[in-house]
């Protein structure tokens, strides 16, 4: 005993004491305050779904009825309908009751019948089934006696043949000289029910509270109040609801001016549920109420049980953070030492880490100037190989172009003799014609060996929108001798002569020189031989293409078309093609071959200046 009275004066012990009872107390009140409201939310929003679930329920009756109102209607004022009835001709009845089953079947209306007068049945739409309503008398009917003294009547019963539920709308069939008969028209609501009893338990009552339309057919003329004897013994005179005890429906707690309490106690068969939440909307054009039902209990016990269980964590996270906050202060000097330590170890990481990320980037930095160079490098070793490859073309046409010139060379020689011997004679107008004709046959020289010059220049320039029927008539011009010289055709086909491309002149053309040159080499001493420029214009592309009817190229040589080195001549370096494709590559365009019948077509598609 001494030593419990020792420790409870410890002052750390009852401190501890008093801060787990004062947290009792508030855990115990937070869960019982939160589980109160969170119970009255969930009820109002409960009470709003139920609302909204009844407004539904009551808007697909509503429809219903009001697709079968307009049938009595239109019916009472059906000359056929009139003149049966007038008549009483059994043509005429025949063709009533085939009229009737045709609408029944159409509009799915239980039974559609006429009465006469005398409440008779002269017609009805279930004539050929063995519980036709033709022949029977239901003058004893209220909706009868309604629809005749009224005009218009709508009775919820109990068919007297089928004994099946239904809505009865009767219509009166007025005549010349006064009342001439019924229409009726019976809607049963199986369909409704069955969609209602799908969902939550849904009913329709009459305006003394008797359940006609229900999800549940065991809750069928039960009541929601009490129903006096002498109007029990009435209705079961018109044999309206048959034999019903007239049971009340809700029992706990006992409704109220015959209206369920939003909560109430029910059973439902097959449920173990028995706590629902109760509302209704009216109907007010058929004087019914529609009530819908929806269970509640399990939804407030598992809203209440989450709510008082998330306050009592909650309330636990406190309490843990206080306790934590009261031993946090017992601890504040040795976490203080503790993040000391920790933060220069950090500092000395971070330190360290710098040192080396600095050494790093200026491996790096070294690393990238490195590559920069050997880009650049790869560059001028690639313009290098642009121009052998230039140089190389250039021999090879230099042949026929010297022939090209020689010959405008030796004419310019007699030209100018002939001109010393016009002047001799003093025949100036001959003289002056010679040196004219000398005049053209240099420009001509000048033209090719202005070209063979530019051809030969190193290219320096960036793309610029350029006419492609330059670049043809150029690579023309240097290649012309060498095709004049073999004999080969030329066919020159531009489409759009102000046609142009994003490319730089000499290149371009130096790719197609290397074209053109292939072609020649591929006809050989062909007597036919025959090569096609042509330029296509399409859509944002331009398309070059150079074909020829040579033997064309072999499937095994196509696969390694443009791989370096790769080639079928007997002296080629097989660098002409891949210079070519890297070069229409840099314009933003593509080289490659393209399928043909005869010889071989490649194209060089480009980009279309704008």
């Amino acid at each position: 005993m001494k030593a419990e009275t020792l420790l409870f004066t410890d002052p750390v012990v009852r401190r501890w004491v008093i801060f787990l009872t004062v947290s009792l107390v508030l855990l115990a009140g937070l869960v019982g305050f939160t589980g109160a409201v969170v119970e009255r939310r969930t009820v109002r929003e409960l009470e709003r779904q139920a609302q909204s679930s009844a407004a539904l329920h009551a808007a697909v009756l509503r429809s219903e009825l009001a697709k079968h109102r307009s049938l009595p209607f239109v019916l009472a004022q059906d000359p056929d309908v009139a003149s049966t009835l007038r008549s009483a001709d059994p043509r005429g009845v025949d063709a009533l009751n085939r009229k009737l089953e045709t609408l029944s079947a159409g509009t799915r209306a239980a039974v559609i019948y006429v009465l006469n007068a005398r409440g008779m049945t002269i017609a009805a739409s279930n004539w050929r089934q063995p519980t036709s309503f033709v022949g029977s008398n239901y003058s004893f009917r209220p909706y009868f006696r309604d629809a005749r003294d009224q005009g218009v009547a709508e009775l919820f019963a109990l068919g007297t043949v089928s004994r099946r539920p239904g809505l009865f709308m009767a219509r009166r069939i007025e005549g010349p000289d006064g009342l001439l008969g019924v229409v009726v028209v019976k809607v049963e609501f199986e369909t409704l029910e069955a969609e209602w009893s799908a969902s939550e338990p849904a009913f329709a009552a009459d305006s003394k509270g008797v359940v006609l339309v229900t999800s549940i057919p065991s809750w069928r003329f039960k009541t929601l109040a009490p129903i006096p004897r002498a109007e029990q013994t009435r209705l079961r005179a018109e044999q309206r609801f048959g034999e019903a005890p007239f049971d009340l429906l809700i029992a706990q707690p006992p409704p109220a001016g015959g209206r369920p309490p939003a909560l109430t106690m029910i059973k439902v068969p097959g449920q173990d549920e028995t706590r629902y939440m109760a509302a209704s909307v009216e109907l007010s054009a058929a004087g019914w109420t529609v009530y819908t039902f929806t269970p509640v209990g399990a939804a407030l016990r598992t809203a209440v049980t989450g709510a008082r269980a998330i306050a009592l964590l909650a309330g636990l996270a406190v309490c843990a953070l206080a306790a934590a906050l009261v031993r946090w202060r017992s601890q504040a000097s040795l976490r203080a030492a503790r993040e000391e330590a920790a933060r220069r170890e950090l500092e000395a990481r971070v330190a360290e880490r710098t040192t080396a990320l600095r050494e790093t980037n200026q491996r790096l930095t070294v690393e990238m100037e490195e590559r920069r160079r050997a880009e650049a490098h790869v560059h001028l070793m690639q313009d290098e190989l642009i121009q052998s490859n230039k140089l190389a073309t250039l021999g090879q046409i230099a042949a026929g172009v010297a022939h090209e010139i020689n010959q405008p060379v030796s004419a310019i020689r007699a030209y100018a003799d002939n001109a010393a011997v016009f002047l001799d004679r003093s025949d100036s107008r001959n003289a002056r014609t010679n040196l004219d004709l000398i005049a053209g046959l240099t420009d001509r020289i000048g033209l090719i060996t202005d070209e063979l010059r530019a051809f030969a220049r190193k290219s320096g320039g960036s793309p610029a929108p350029l006419a492609v029927r330059e670049v043809v008539d150029g690579a023309l011009l240097l290649v012309g001798p060498r095709l004049r010289q073999q004999g080969v055709r030329v066919v020159r086909d531009v489409a759009d002569e102000a046609a142009q491309v994003l490319a730089e002149r000499f290149r371009l053309e130096q790719v197609l020189v290397n074209l053109l040159q292939n072609a020649i080499e591929a006809l050989g001493d062909r007597q036919d031989g025959e090569i096609s420029v042509r330029v296509l214009v399409k859509r944002a592309q331009v398309q070059i293409i150079v074909a020829d009817n040579g033997p064309g190229v072999a499937p095994e040589a196509a696969k390694t078309l443009f791989t370096p080195f790769a080639t079928t001549k007997p002296r080629g370096l097989g660098l002409g093609l891949v210079i070519s494709r890297d070069i229409v590559a840099e314009f933003g365009g593509e080289l490659y071959l393209e399928p043909s019948p005869r010889g071989a077509r490649f194209a060089i598609s480009l980009p279309k200046a704008r």
